[in-house]
């Protein structure tokens, strides 16, 4: 956690001190989100997630799909949402405020949750930092539940690099780490005194680290019309997998959808 404060607050000095940066064509604009950039586009797509926390089964979901800035200012990218507030004058460094969706699960849809409470889906709001360098693109966000599901809060570094990029195909690489408090991993990996069931003892998970590594992709179909794709691991933290609800410490997650834009 001191770390990522540590690289947070080094960003923000960074900011302060960038005005003599004036190279705005150097940026990479297809590394500002984890999504490779094609016009704003709206479309739907599928994902596919964990049944519950730790679980080695997934769901699909199906929902509405948005990649779009609105006047270079305010911005939707996927499950994420937000505004800049701050910029340097090259734009390369940039803080502002976002959200995120964050799901729940039923408990009903696994075998080591049944019995328990419904964990509700939340959202994270928080101030964030792009910093877009030669190399690649760094984001830094700290993040509070607003929705009140756990009250907990978390910080997340990622750093986002071009792979391949052709007339017709765009690849981008991730790679990321996210630290969670004790509130929020005991909300979704922890195990309440009411909740403990032969083979499930009581658990109380305490705040760590977990590391995350991906890939996503755009393929153009047309100048208007577009393929997306994407495929992230998460490696959990030995508190969340320590948990007798978590089947596996590593939990992939994919997602593919069509977009049109406009």
């Amino acid at each position: 956690m001191a770390q990522l404060k540590r690289a947070l607050s080094m960003a923000t000095m960074a900011l302060l001190a960038s005005n003599a940066w004036a190279e705005d064509d150097r940026i990479d604009r297809q590394t500002e989100t984890a999504m490779p950039r094609q016009k704003n586009m709206y479309g739907i797509g599928v994902g596919f997630i964990p049944k519950t926390s730790g679980s080695k089964d997934f769901r699909a979901l199906v929902l509405p799909v948005i990649n779009a800035n609105y006047g270079d200012r305010f911005y939707i990218n996927g499950l994420q949402a937000g505004v800049w507030l701050l910029e340097s004058s090259d734009k390369r460094i940039r803080f502002g405020l976002s959200a995120d969706a964050r799901f729940g699960w039923d408990a009903d849809d696994s075998s080591r949750t049944k019995g328990m409470d419904d964990r509700d889906f939340s959202v994270d709001m928080g101030p964030v930092l792009r910093w877009q360098t030669d190399y690649g693109t760094v984001n830094a966000q700290w993040g509070f539940d607003v929705g009140g599901a756990s009250k907990g809060q978390n910080v997340q570094l990622q750093f986002i690099r071009n792979l391949y990029r052709s007339s017709k195909l765009r690849l981008n690489g991730l790679v990321g780490m996210q630290w969670n408090d004790n509130k929020l991993n005991d909300y979704y990996f922890g195990v309440d005194a009411d909740e403990v069931r032969p083979g499930r003892p009581a658990y109380k998970a305490g705040a760590g680290v977990q590391y995350q590594i991906g890939i996503n992709g755009i393929y153009s179909v047309n100048q208007n019309q577009a393929l997306f794709f994407g495929l992230i691991a998460n490696r959990l933290s030995n508190e969340q997998g320590d948990s007798p609800i978590a089947e596996t410490r590593t939990q992939p997650m994919g997602f593919v959808g069509y977009s049109f834009g406009f």
